[in-house]
C-alpha cells in the first residue's frame, strides 16, 4: 500500500525561467497524477527530479511529452513496469503495436485479499488520502482492465457486502462511491479530450439512481478510443433519443443494477430503441442487463465490453 504524500501547493513561481516545473504542474500538463508520479520516481527511477537552491523540486519540460507517452501506453493495456522505465525506442515499439483500444485477452479476476482488505481500511476510517493514493497506484499498475477487474469491481462488492451484514454503514457506502467516482472522473476526462472515435453516449435510464457501474463503462470505452458523452443518472430515453440524434453518436451505452426493476427496464429499453436512428446501436451492461432481445447490444464483462469498442472503432 502506498502511504499519502503531502501535496504540494502550486504557485505562479513553480515553474521557473529555466523552464522548469513543479510537480503539480508537471501533473497538470501531463494529465498524471502528483501520487503517480512520485510513485513512479520512486519505484522505476523517472521522472527525476532536479533541486532548487531553494531545495524545492523541479521537473525538466522534456519530461511532458514522454510523460504523455507513458500514460497512452497504460491506457492501451501496459503496464507501468513496463513502459515507465522503457527507452525511446522501446516505447516508440509498444505504442505501434498497440495502435487500437487495449487487447481484449484474458485478465486475472482474482484481487489480493490483501490488498482489497488495505482499500476496506481505508474506507472503514474514512481515509480519502489513503484511499486515492492506492486507486491510483492501481490504476498505473494494472491498466484499464485489470483496474476495474481487479480494484474498483472487487472493493464496490465487499462495501455492498459488508453494508449487508452490518460491518458498514449507508455514510462508508457513499463515501466510497463517491471517492471512487472522483478517482474515474479524473482518469477519464485528459482520455475524452484526446479521443478522436465515434461518440458513444453514456447514462442510466429513470430509476437507476446507481452510478458507478455507469462510471466504469465510460472509462473503459473512453480508455479504447472512442469519445465518451456522460450524462449520469435517470436520463429519460426520449432525450437520449434526441441527443444521439443531434450528435450523430454511434450508441447510447446504459448501465443496469441488480436492484433495478426488470419490468420497467425493458419498458425503458424499448422507448430508447425507438427514439434512436437505426445506425445507432443500445448497448446494456450491468447485472440487471435483460437477456434474450435481439435489438440491443448486452455485454456481462470487461473483456466483451472492449471487443464491442474495438467493433465500433472499426
Amino acid at each position: 500500500m502506498i502511504e499519502p504524500h503531502m501535496r504540494e501547493r502550486t504557485t505562479p513561481q513553480a515553474a521557473s525561467a529555466a523552464g522548469k516545473l513543479s510537480i503539480g504542474s508537471l501533473a497538470r500538463a501531463t494529465g498524471v497524477p502528483v501520487e503517480t508520479l512520485r510513485t513512479w520516481e520512486q519505484r522505476y527511477g523517472y521522472p527525476v527530479a532536479d533541486r532548487k537552491p531553494s531545495g524545492h523540486r523541479v521537473y525538466a519540460l522534456s519530461n511532458v511529452q514522454r510523460l504523455r507517452r507513458i500514460a497512452d501506453a497504460i491506457a492501451r493495456g501496459h503496464r507501468a513496469s513496463a513502459v515507465v522505465g522503457a527507452t525511446d525506442a522501446d516505447l516508440d515499439r509498444l505504442l505501434s503495436v498497440t495502435a487500437g483500444p487495449p487487447p481484449p485477452g484474458p485478465v486475472p479476476v482474482n484481487p489480493s485479499e490483501t490488498s482489497i482488505d488495505a482499500l476496506i481500511e481505508a474506507v472503514r476510517t474514512f481515509d480519502a488520502d489513503r484511499l486515492t493514493s492506492a486507486l491510483w497506484a492501481d490504476w498505473g499498475r494494472l491498466g484499464p482492465v485489470g483496474f476495474l477487474q481487479q480494484t474498483v469491481a472487487p472493493l464496490v462488492e465487499r462495501v455492498g457486502r459488508e453494508w449487508a451484514e452490518g460491518r458498514m454503514e449507508i455514510r462508508h457506502e457513499h463515501f466510497v462511491s463517491e471517492r471512487l467516482g472522483d478517482v474515474m472522473r479524473a482518469i477519464r476526462l485528459p482520455l475524452d479530450l484526446t479521443s478522436a472515435g465515434p461518440t458513444v453516449v453514456c447514462a442510466t435510464l429513470p430509476g437507476e439512481v446507481h452510478a458507478i457501474g455507469l462510471q466504469m463503462v465510460a472509462l473503459l470505452l473512453a480508455s479504447s478510443g472512442l469519445r465518451v458523452l456522460y450524462l449520469g443518472t435517470e436520463i429519460p430515453p426520449p432525450e437520449l433519443g434526441r441527443l444521439a440524434r443531434e450528435l450523430g453518436a454511434r450508441a447510447v451505452a446504459i448501465s443496469v443494477s441488480e436492484a433495478a426493476d426488470g419490468a420497467a427496464v425493458r419498458r425503458h429499453l424499448t422507448k430508447l430503441r425507438e427514439a434512436l436512428p437505426r445506425s445507432a446501436q443500445v448497448l446494456v451492461g450491468g447485472k440487471g442487463a435483460p437477456a434474450g432481445r435481439t435489438d440491443i447490444v448486452t455485454v456481462d464483462d470487461f473483456t466483451s465490453l472492449v471487443r464491442w469498442a474495438q467493433g465500433l472503432r472499426g
